[in-house]
């Protein structure tokens, strides 16, 4: 069984920074996806980065130059370092793992951005 959790959300400031932590654990596969999803009130859940097991990233254009995706293997983490923070991010932050077919989701950590 895989269990994904989340830390780290909170209120800011724009221009602010938060970063989040999404610790996994349970069986791993050692070629995985992981990413960060978010999703705001009435809105769809959208890709925010991902990153492969070899450190591969990618971004969805309107965090790009503004967040940073990372992961540590050893420690079954994987991190979100979000810098230059906008009310536009306010939403609830989701971790994601996509190993063998199956995606897992953790339970959300909620990001506020004030203007």
């Amino acid at each position: 069984q895989v269990q994904l959790v989340e830390s780290g959300g909170g209120s800011v400031q724009a221009g602010g920074s938060l970063s989040l932590s999404c610790a996994y654990s349970g069986t791993i596969s050692a070629s995985n996806a992981m990413g960060w999803y978010r999703q705001a009130p009435g809105e769809q859940r959208e890709l925010v980065a991902s990153i492969l097991s070899g450190g591969s990233t990618n971004y969805a254009d309107f965090v790009k130059g503004r967040f940073t995706i990372s992961r540590d293997n050893a420690k079954h983490t994987v991190y979100l370092q979000m810098n230059i923070l906008k009310p536009e991010d306010t939403a609830d932050y989701y971790c994601n793992l996509r190993q063998w077919g199956q995606s897992y989701w953790g339970q959300g950590t909620q990001v506020t951005v004030s203007s």
